[in-house]
């Protein structure tokens, strides 16, 4: 499923492909998110295109789940069908929703039970049903049911927290040995909140199950950065080399290129979607607020060609702040497919510079220049 080419020298960025039933996908790699079944306000086709060659995206088995259902995605199919999209595609196990939903929802040996966020119905997840969901959805890479620790937790919380989501693994990786359909891969998840010697613990037992990856998550979900990085120094070098490393749900750009030279490998966030719609446009100096009156008459364009999608060059930052700020969709239709492209051009210019062996100089100067700042030691 993984071939690994090239780790650097200097740090543990790698690069690598992976092998799936729709496709191969190059690593690092960013997968644009697609919670309900389509990349908020853009077209398959555009992600297709060369200029973004999104080659997997995530979708959400909570939400399929939901909506459209699994009697809906059977009768065409599964997903991949549903949504006119012929290449990978990897589904979460709704574990996010546990840690998100958790006013609506309650925690036991045998799964967890919800209230539906849209209706108030009665639902549960299982370590075997969102198998069996993710099975209909016909997901490349399907996740494991865990249970996502808040922050700040108790350590006592934590621990009890970690075995239960481990005795889920175990029950996740029978009905595997039993039920894999074929071209399904699957992926445990390292848990373990911010307690160094849980998050050890976690990926050496998760190893033994023998997943075809793994995940780092519970991450990005209050805690400060450097314990963010922190998690993934302790997890990555437990986890397997000829296997992908995945961080949930994660994050800003010059996080991501902090976690890549930590040796990770594959990354999904909903940031480049949300904050286009909010009117925020990343850049190589940061991002760029464009409901701020400072734009609005600046010429200059949202980025020189090479640096935004095509679709994008020559619109002024002016223009498109009057686009959002009269709530007109071609706004958050350009921001979108630029933040996009800044986000997946990223991961190929991190591709590059880990094979030519430029990779430290690159990610030192990427990061001095998005902050704004000097450059801070890997391990602060």
């Amino acid at each position: 499923m993984f071939t690994l080419h090239k780790t650097d020298t200097e740090t543990a960025a790698r690069t690598g492909t992976l092998e799936l039933a729709h496709g191969s996908v190059e690593t690092p790699v960013f997968m644009p998110v697609g919670t309900r079944g389509t990349v908020k306000s853009v077209h398959p086709s555009e992600l297709l295109d060369p200029a973004l060659d999104a080659r997997i995206i995530l979708g959400n088995t909570y939400h399929l789940f939901i909506r459209p259902g699994t009697e809906v995605l059977n009768s065409f199919g599964g997903l991949h069908e549903f949504m006119q999209w012929d290449r990978p595609i990897l589904t979460d196990s709704g574990g996010y929703q546990v840690f998100s939903l958790s006013k609506l929802r309650k925690i036991t040996e045998d799964g967890v039970t919800f209230q539906s966020h849209l209706d108030g119905s009665p639902l549960e997840l299982t370590p075997e049903s969102v198998l069996e969901i993710q099975r209909s959805i016909g997901s490349d890479i399907c996740m494991i049911l865990d249970e996502c620790p808040p922050y700040p937790a108790e350590r006592e919380y934590v621990e009890k927290s970690l075995a239960l989501t481990q005795r889920w693994a175990v029950r996740a990786r029978e009905w595997v040995e039993k039920n894999r359909p074929p071209g399904q891969r699957y992926f445990g998840i390292v848990q373990g909140g911010c307690y160094d010697d849980l998050r050890e613990k976690a990926a050496r037992d998760l190893v033994e199950l023998d997943f075809d990856g793994y995940a780092i998550g519970g991450l990005s979900v209050g805690e400060p950065v450097p314990e963010m990085l922190r998690a993934a120094e302790i997890a990555a070098p437990v986890l397997p080399e000829d296997k992908p490393r995945y961080a949930m749900g994660l994050g800003q750009p010059d996080q991501l290129v902090e976690l890549i030279a930590r040796g990770i490998d594959m990354f999904d966030c909903v940031l480049p979607t949300r904050v286009a719609r909010n009117g925020t446009a990343y850049t190589a100096d940061g991002t760029l607020n464009l409901k701020n009156a400072k734009w609005e008459h600046d010429t200059t364009p949202l980025g020189a060609p090479g640096e935004t999608h095509p679709l994008c060059e020559g619109y002024s930052r002016g223009y498109i702040r009057h686009l959002i700020k009269n709530d007109e969709i071609l706004g958050l239709r350009l921001l979108t497919l630029h933040n996009l492209f800044f986000y997946l051009n990223l991961m190929k210019q991190v591709r590059r510079a880990i094979n030519d062996g430029s990779f430290s100089a690159f990610k030192d100067a990427f990061i001095r220049r998005y902050r704004g700042e000097d450059l801070p030691t890997q391990n602060s």
